[in-house]
């Protein structure tokens, strides 16, 4: 998570290569979920803040976090803050729910009416791994681990653990349906291992 300003603007670079965003910054007209992640961010950088430098951001975060609070009520979204890593991707505006407790690693795309939630009242929330995909409508519930690069399928099920990375899940509940991993469905530029 970020811990420092270069890790904020590390994050704010990634969110927008992961969004497939060519300007630097989203217009001022239109690009709320551009401008939801960039706010996100801006709380995440200001919770690492410590000392007087937290003071002296007080009114900003403040301001922040009232138009993130309003930003998620427009768009949808209970998205707690700090529990995706940069590399985000939210495709479409509707329902995403998201525990608090939950862990997402880096370059997750994720698409309309998914949960990422407890069970039971449980604080057992989703850890899921680097460059994942989760489908619309898919469902990740309990204290599950995810392997890395893994696709969920759209209105996939999921209540255990899929550790086997490279690999497409789908189905109710969610069994693996192919060894695809989840790579053609992120932009490309996020991997160190390709040509842009």
């Amino acid at each position: 998570m970020i811990q420092n300003k270069a890790d904020y603007k590390y994050y704010l670079e990634r969110d927008r290569i992961a969004l497939r965003r060519t300007r630097k910054r989203p217009p001022l007209i239109g690009e709320e979920i551009w401008k939801f992640e960039i706010l996100m961010r801006k709380l995440e950088y200001h919770q690492c803040l410590s000392g007087a430098h937290k003071y002296l951001h007080l009114p900003l975060y403040l301001l922040n976090r009232l138009s993130f609070k309003r930003l998620s009520i427009k768009l949808g979204f209970s998205i707690p803050v700090g529990t995706f890593e940069e590399g985000l991707s939210i495709a479409h505006y509707g329902c995403l729910v998201v525990n608090y407790k939950a862990r997402i690693g880096k370059n997750c795309r994720i698409h309309e009416t998914v949960t990422l939630g407890a069970t039971n009242g449980t604080d057992d929330a989703p850890k899921i791994g680097d460059n994942c995909f989760i489908g619309t409508g898919a469902k990740i519930i309990g204290g599950v681990t995810i392997a890395d690069d893994v696709a969920i399928a759209a209105n996939a099920v999921v209540t255990s653990d899929i550790l086997e990375p490279g690999t497409t899940w789908g189905g109710i509940p969610a069994k693996k349906i192919s060894d695809n991993s989840s790579r053609s469905n992120l932009a490309k530029g996020l991997f160190q291992d390709e040509k842009v």
